[in-house]
């Protein structure tokens, strides 16, 4: 498995498990029937992301010491695995800008546009991560 493929591996572990703990902490709030202006999700958010980031470092680290590389540079293949996966990745991107400026014009509140916006960015996070080891197992497809 290349350098760029393990890192893939972890962006995807780490952005399933940041907005999964995110979840675990703001939707008990939600379910129990707590006012959506008085959820306190801008603290989770916050950690969530900066957790998530030290913890992909790390992550990326240990399996470097665990399963080295034996190179850290990306060929061609890898540049183009990238540049797909980023391509599929940014449709959630968009999509999720669109959710949150529909709600921003029918004043939506800031809890749901944020909510909007952060799952915009973990699906498009997942989906590039997903749509990258796809195609190191099966290869880059030719149009």
């Amino acid at each position: 498995m290349s350098y760029e493929e393990k890192g893939t591996w972890v962006y995807l572990v780490v952005s399933v498990t940041g907005y999964a703990v995110y979840v675990f902490l703001v939707l008990p709030q939600l379910l129990s029937g707590t006012a959506v202006d008085e959820i306190d999700y801008v603290p989770a958010v916050l950690w969530t992301i900066g957790g998530a980031i030290v913890a992909a470092i790390v992550l990326r680290i240990l399996v470097e010491i665990v399963a080295p590389s034996g190179s850290t540079r990306g060929d061609v293949r890898d540049k183009e695995i990238d540049r797909l996966g980023e391509r599929v990745g940014n449709a959630f991107l968009v999509i999720g800008a669109l959710g949150a400026l529909v709600l921003a014009l029918f004043e939506g509140g800031y809890f749901w546009i944020a909510n909007v916006i952060y799952l915009g960015f973990v699906l498009s996070a997942i989906l590039a991560s997903v749509t990258k080891v796809i195609v190191y197992r099966k290869g880059v497809p030719t149009w």
